[in-house]
């Protein structure tokens, strides 16, 4: 289904219900109950790795099946790939899309562009860990031959509304299933404290563990308090009509076939009712919510985020133990959706004696005819009518059934059985390739490599060898300014509440008086209201003297080459650059980059460094979420401030609320410190080192710049009390799978 336009020009549409399946199983079964589209993971490349996943020949079937019904096949490739892994990315997508592959998810800026360049005609979808929470990260995305955005999950129905009203993109939101406590991209928590990365599709939802919160006050607060409600929007879908949601995304490619396709027949039905009456008020009934409520949650639903809330009332608290309840209505919805209905076709057969046996098959306007061995002449024992149409008629495991049947048959004609079982396999066979026919394509691609999608874009010049230091907090300036090997200071966002303009450019000019160059680190998320925000600071901002930004969305990409289109741009680590053609592709936007902290010594090596900066100390945030620990345990008081959260091993995690763009960061328990490696780094091409201040005092800030001074002039190191034995080298060593 696409959208359509009515008579006076504005955009209409109707829904898309698009349901997951982690097999071949389900996914016949959410056709059964009424899913127009399915999203599918792969042998490589999905976000679900311990998912069953499909197998090549399983997913080639999959397309098929799904296109003789009508429906279509979204195919998952949202895990970022290292550079081993995207050279096999041609020849895994190859057949899917000569097979007629719907539409792929991507994650990876340079996956992005090396399907736009090898697999024309490919719709791309941005899948929701590209975290795409404004109309500025939507218009990014379009510019670059997005097909479809998915919205992170965080958005309210409002926020909707205007990325649709000021871009025209087709959004696909989610309606229903679990819910992150971190915007979806911006997690590392499973990766770093545990080597699963959520980027890699292998997350061990550290989320779902008890936590300890010490507020500001030194109260101290015990609970589930990372682990969200699932969301249910059954009774939002009038709204999210308004809003100019497309297509609604049922999360759970994890869940057993009950969930999938009892969700998806639920949703079916009021999506059906809606769209006759799509003026008309309606309510969901209790018994279908009880459904629902049977299939599956965690400590009951919410929709808070679609009307602007967050805290409390999305917080399970309790442990998030998976529920389902009523196993007769799961054996059920087995036995009802285990297989679609077969597809009508009409049929005639003609038996005429010294003549080819011939079988037609008519389905609308596809017209397909077989023919057979020459019918003989009986000697004994004539073909008899009723044996016509058994063999006919008996279409097995063909999604085919015959309708119609006229029966041509000479007297005292005989045909064996085996033949006239060949020649309905025959007529099947030219009717299923007839109706799969448009959708198969042929790629003409010769060159698998990587081709830059905007040559001849020059980037701006960068010096190199900077040594940067960044911090979240005011009082640190004075000892970052006073240290003669600091290159460049990089004032962050979070420490100027609310984008107080006057503080930052106090800050700028005495950075500048002290011989410095100064960059501005943009906000970990721009949801519209912030970018509204800086929009309006726009002009005040240009008299600033930034020479460069770091830049931690795509939106802002699209906002600082409007207002600042001759800064020097660095992609901060979060907007990932672990292959070469993501560093090309950021390169060819005028983009520099930071090398991704879940990448490992050898990987780093094998990437081409194209002067990258690196991270070389800093607390490195695990989560930057919507939700913040501070309302959910008590109120939203509207001030910027930091907490600890603490695990079952009494581990403390420093969390900051930036209330300035309402989100909320957990950092690890234990600074990154990489001042032993710089110089085999530098051997890989790193040009730039980052140290990163985030809740560090004035005493422990001294301590760090002298550290990393010693080991710069190659001095012997002692190693203060504040790092000796509490320090970590993040994945340098280890990485992830």
């Amino acid at each position: 289904m696409k959208p359509c336009r009515n008579t006076d020009g504005q955009k209409q549409h109707i829904f898309e219900l698009l349901a997951p399946a982690g097999s071949f199983e389900i996914f016949k079964a959410v056709i059964a109950a009424g899913a127009d589209a399915v999203y599918v993971g792969g042998s490589m490349f999905g976000a679900r790795a311990y998912a069953d996943n499909f197998s090549a020949d399983e997913l080639l079937m999959a397309i098929d099946y799904a296109h003789l019904y009508g429906r279509k096949v979204y195919l998952t490739v949202n895990t970022l790939l290292k550079n081993s892994e995207i050279r096999q990315l041609y020849d895994y997508l190859l057949p899917y899309y000569e097979r007629g592959l719907d539409a792929v998810l991507v994650q990876d800026l340079g996956v992005f562009r090396f399907i736009k360049d090898n697999f024309p005609g490919l719709p791309i979808h941005t899948s929701t860990q590209m975290t795409v929470t404004s109309a500025e990260d939507a218009e990014f995305f379009k510019n670059l031959g997005a097909e479809r955005i998915v919205l992170a999950r965080e958005l309210s129905l409002s926020e909707m509304k205007q990325i649709h009203d000021k871009t025209g993109m087709e959004l696909e939101a989610f309606v229903h299933g679990a819910h992150c406590y971190s915007y979806s991209g911006q997690c590392l928590f499973s990766s770093i404290l545990g080597g699963r990365s959520g980027n890699r599709g292998r997350c061990a939802q550290p989320c779902r563990l008890p936590y300890t919160l010490l507020d500001k006050s030194g109260t101290s607060h015990e609970s589930y308090l990372l682990s969200l409600k699932d969301l249910c929007g059954i009774g939002d879908l009038n709204k999210l009509y308004a809003a100019g949601v497309y297509s609604l995304k049922i999360e759970g490619r994890m869940k057993q076939l009950a969930y999938a396709a009892g969700v998806v027949s639920v949703y079916r039905k009021y999506i059906d009712k809606f769209s006759v009456h799509p003026d008309a008020a309606y309510q969901v009934a209790e018994n279908d919510k009880k459904i629902l409520f049977q299939l599956g949650n965690r400590c009951g639903f919410t929709n808070a985020y679609y009307h602007k809330k967050t805290g409390k009332d999305m917080v399970t608290f309790f442990k998030p133990s998976y529920e389902k309840t009523n196993e007769s209505l799961q054996k059920k919805i087995e036995e009802t959706y285990r297989d679609c209905s077969k597809i009508e076709v009409d049929a005639r057969v003609c038996l005429q004696k010294n003549e080819p046996v011939s079988l037609e098959l008519n389905m609308g306007q596809i017209h397909v005819c077989a023919n057979g061995m020459s019918v003989m002449e009986a000697k004994t024992n004539p073909l008899a009518e009723d044996e016509v149409r058994k063999r006919i008629t008996k279409t097995g495991d063909t999604p085919f059934c015959i309708r119609n049947l006229d029966v041509t048959l000479d007297e005292a004609v005989f045909l064996p059985n085996g033949a006239l079982n060949q020649l309905r396999r025959d007529a099947f066979e030219q009717l299923k390739h007839q109706l799969l026919k448009p959708y198969y394509r042929k790629c003409n691609t010769v060159n698998k490599t990587i081709l830059n999608p905007y040559s001849g874009i020059v980037t701006t010049h960068k010096q190199e060898n900077r040594i940067i230091c960044l911090t979240e907090e005011r009082f640190l300036l004075p000892q970052l300014l006073s240290r003669t090997f600091v290159t460049t200071i990089c004032l962050d966002y979070g420490a100027y509440h609310g984008l107080q303009i006057s503080e930052l450019s106090e800050d700028a000019d005495a950075a500048k008086k002290a011989g410095k160059e100064v960059w501005f680190a943009m906000p970990r998320i721009f949801r519209q209201r912030t970018a509204e925000q800086f929009e309006k600071a726009a002009n005040e901002l240009k008299r600033i003297p930034f020479d460069g930004f770091l830049v931690r969305t795509y939106g802002q990409i699209h906002y600082l080459k409007n207002h600042f289109p001759s800064a020097v741009l660095v992609a901060d680590y979060n907007l990932y650059t672990y292959n070469d053609t993501s560093v090309q592709a950021f390169e060819a936007c005028g983009l520099y980059n930071t090398v991704p902290l879940e990448l490992n010594k050898k990987e780093i090596f094998h990437r081409t460094n194209h002067a990258s900066e690196m991270i070389i100390y800093g607390r490195y945030p695990l989560m930057t979420s919507a939700q913040c620990v501070h309302s959910s345990t008590g109120s939203c008081d509207g001030i910027s401030g930091t907490c600890c959260l603490k695990d079952r091993r009494n581990v403390e995690f420093p969390v900051k609320n930036y209330c300035g763009a309402c989100y909320n960061v957990i950092y690890n328990s234990l600074p990154a410190m990489l001042f032993s490696s710089m110089d085999e780094l530098k051997k890989a091409g790193i040009s730039d080192f980052r140290l990163d201040f985030t809740v560090e005092d004035k005493t422990q800030t001294e301590e760090i710049l002298s550290l990393f001074q010693e080991f710069s002039e190659g001095r012997k190191q002692e190693y203060p009390k504040y790092l000796k034995n509490r320090y970590t080298n993040g994945h340098y060593k280890r990485g992830v799978e």
